[in-house]
């Protein structure tokens, strides 16, 4: 029988950043201190969202909106990149992106951490954008997911097909 592994992802629900684009875009429609800023928020390709508003304060404003409904569905902050509103003629633009897998570099910093601090038996592997974590015991596995849980590594990380 195999060891027991689990994966240690990064993504995100593409649907459920959906209906948080969605609710955001309705509130700013809706909402008392948007109503004449012509504060809008829509996709911008696959994985960027931009922002635009006749001020930098409700930019930032809708920025804020848009950050919120993102945590009500559940997805992490680290998950989405946000530059600062810049002006384009008339109008305050902001483009936000959407980040998902894991860069090479920190899949490097987990896999040193996993080394250094988890208990011995315990091995990862970079696969692409995820690593693959195994060991003999799986109680040794939960111990590693608390150290990553407990662990900032500027992306957002998921823990997947624990066997």
């Amino acid at each position: 029988m195999a060891d027991p592994s689990f994966d240690v992802v990064s993504k995100i629900d593409r649907q459920e950043v959906d209906n948080a684009l969605n609710q955001a875009a309705k509130e700013l429609a809706n909402r008392f201190d948007f109503r004449g800023t012509g504060t809008k928020i829509q996709w911008s390709g696959e994985e960027a969202i931009s922002l635009e508003s006749e001020t930098e304060e409700r930019c930032k404003a809708a920025i804020d909106v848009f950050k919120e409904k993102l945590i009500k569905r559940g997805i992490s902050l680290k998950a989405f990149d946000v530059g600062e509103p810049a002006s384009s003629g008339r109008v305050y633009k902001v483009t936000g992106k959407l980040v998902q897998g894991i860069a090479q570099d920190v899949a490097k910093k987990i896999s040193k951490k996993i080394r250094d601090e988890a208990p011995k038996g315990v091995q990862a592997q970079i696969q692409g954008d995820q690593l693959r974590v195994s060991g003999k015991k799986k109680d040794d596995l939960q111990t590693v997911i608390q150290l990553l849980k407990s662990s900032d590594f500027e992306v957002a990380l998921q823990f997947e097909n624990y066997r």
